[in-house]
């Protein structure tokens, strides 16, 4: 019986480190999803450069030629409409030039473009049409392993398992060809082995395969994405399916840095998080799928993609009512718990005044309150906008006591003073405010200078602990984000709070958004 304990112990500590090591891999693909801009940023300029090399070489036609290839690879899997306007524009000055080898390298690549988009009836013309016996090895290969991968694709969409027999034979016949002109150990050999033995059921040789792929030093990460995502792949149907998303994560990953658009790994990754019941991450990364697939503008893609939407979509919403209904009861269970802390304080305070031997009993009560305290910054806000409510309302209630006194009101006024300072309350609101922030955070105002310009930093005038400025960004860093319980709380109109945020957005070093993140990471 103790094995068996023992067993079931180290089994749900190893599972526990798993789910540990996919949190951080998740956390780990959320930050590039943010920064996938970055790469796309890069992507452009490339391709910005490219067409501009075009312009400067519009009188070297073959020189042009060359160019709107490069510019072919940059729009293969990044968008599908302009990959294809390049392929016919190859296809264009490769019959000027009436260069054979140069049509058949262009036609592949319409060819590519059709079955890419599920033109396949397209597609198959257009490769059935392409003779490469007169074309150079490289031309050959790229043909070879272009017809193999259309052959693979329509197994795939046609899903019928004589059909997919067929289909998987014509691409390993194609696939064979390109074997047999591959330069042994290179990226492309071993994708091609890879794939051979993928769709040969040599589950074992596959991930060989790709592994030499990911090993090789010239390796892209368009390679590497090729790569996981088939590994990944070949992990799920041997049952594996944790290792299986990390591979999918690291997929989607390298999809994101060569701003890869036509996006599986991130979809499939959807998938299995779906099947395991992580509703909140396969929600995003579903969406951030078909964002992909609409972005690269093929239907095939996008109808792949569309039919899983639903399905997350539905779990999301009945998860959503779930949380729903336990917050009402959780919110039931804290109002009780609330009332009877009330009633409890009430009671010690009867007896404290009754008793001097509740004395110990205050002491621990009032270590209890020390250690309550420390509370969590969002409470901290709160309280702050619950003291600026009073205070207005304080404020409502002197210019009722005024009007009662020049009403000559004199019984309704005998036991209410009539000269409420308002203002000093709320200069010792701001000044309670200031210690207790300071208190938490002690190096704010030093660390939000630094997210400024080294000439627009802000200097407190003696005696300043918070001016303005930082009160308003004190605020937003507890959570009050919201203008107008920012403009409640400081007796400012909203238009006054967007211009102090302004001149802050103009003295910063970064970008608004980066800004909020940086001053959120102010510990």
């Amino acid at each position: 019986m103790k094995t068996i304990y023992t067993v079931i112990l180290t089994f749900c500590v190893l599972m526990a480190c798993v789910q540990s090591g996919l949190a951080g891999h998740l956390d780990s693909l959320d930050f590039y999803i943010d920064k996938h801009e970055i790469y796309d940023r890069a992507k452009e300029q490339r391709i910005s450069e490219i067409k501009q090399r075009i312009v400067e070489n519009e009188d070297d036609t073959s020189a042009i030629y060359h160019l709107y290839s490069d510019l072919f690879e940059e729009y293969r899997s990044y968008v599908y409409d302009s990959a294809y306007l390049a392929a016919e524009r190859l296809l264009n000055i490769a019959q000027t030039l009436n260069d054979r080898e140069k049509i058949v390298a262009s036609q592949t690549k319409i060819g590519y473009c059709y079955f890419s988009s599920g033109l396949f009836k397209e597609a198959f013309e257009m490769l059935s049409s392409i003779d490469v016996s007169h074309c150079s090895d490289s031309t050959k290969i790229e043909f070879y392993i272009c017809k193999s991968t259309f052959y693979y694709n329509l197994a795939d969409y046609n899903n019928s398992a004589d059909f997919r027999l067929k289909y998987n034979a014509a691409g390993n016949e194609s696939l064979d060809l390109a074997l047999a002109l591959l330069r042994k150990n290179t990226i492309q050999y071993w994708y091609a082995i890879g794939l051979r033995c993928m769709k040969s059921d040599d589950h074992q040789g596959a991930v060989e395969a790709y592994n030499r792929m990911l090993a090789a030093p010239d390796c892209s990460e368009h390679d590497r994405a090729i790569a996981t995502s088939s590994i990944a792949y070949l992990l799920g149907i041997k049952g594996n399916r944790n290792e299986a998303k990390l591979y999918l994560i690291d997929a989607a990953i390298a999809d994101i840095k060569s701003s890869t658009k036509e996006t599986v790994a991130l979809r499939n990754l959807a998938g299995l998080l779906y099947e395991d019941g992580d509703i909140s991450h396969a929600t995003d990364y579903i969406h951030r799928a078909l964002t992909d697939a609409l972005f690269y503008n093929t239907r095939h893609r996008q109808l792949e993609t569309g039919a899983v939407l639903p399905i997350i979509e539905s779990e999301r919403i009945n998860m959503i009512e779930h949380q729903r209904n336990t917050m009402l009861w959780v919110s039931a269970a804290i109002a009780l718990l609330a009332l009877m802390l009330v009633l409890a304080i009430f009671y010690l305070w009867k007896i404290m005044n009754r008793l001097s031997a509740t004395k110990r009993k205050v002491q621990e009560t009032n270590e209890r309150l020390t250690e309550a305290n420390t509370i969590k910054e969002e409470y901290i806000g709160y309280f702050f906008s619950q003291n600026s409510e009073f205070i207005e309302r304080l404020s409502s209630l002197q210019k009722w006591v005024l009007a009662k006194a020049n009403a000559r009101a004199l019984d309704e006024l005998k036991a209410f003073p009539k000269n409420l300072n308002i203002n000093r309350e709320r200069e010792n609101m701001y000044a309670r405010f200031d210690q207790i922030f300071l208190k938490i955070f002690p190096d704010f105002v030093k660390d939000f200078n630094k997210l400024l310009k080294p000439d627009e930093q802000i200097t407190l005038q003696p005696g300043e602990l918070l001016n303005t400025d930082l009160r308003i960004y004190a605020l937003m860093r507890l959570g009050i984000r919201e203008n107008e319980k920012i403009a409640a709380f400081l007796d400012y109109s909203i238009n006054t709070i967007y211009t102090y945020k302004s001149k802050i957005k103009n003295r910063s070093l970064y970008p608004n958004e980066e800004l909020k993140q940086r001053l959120m990471e102010i510990k």
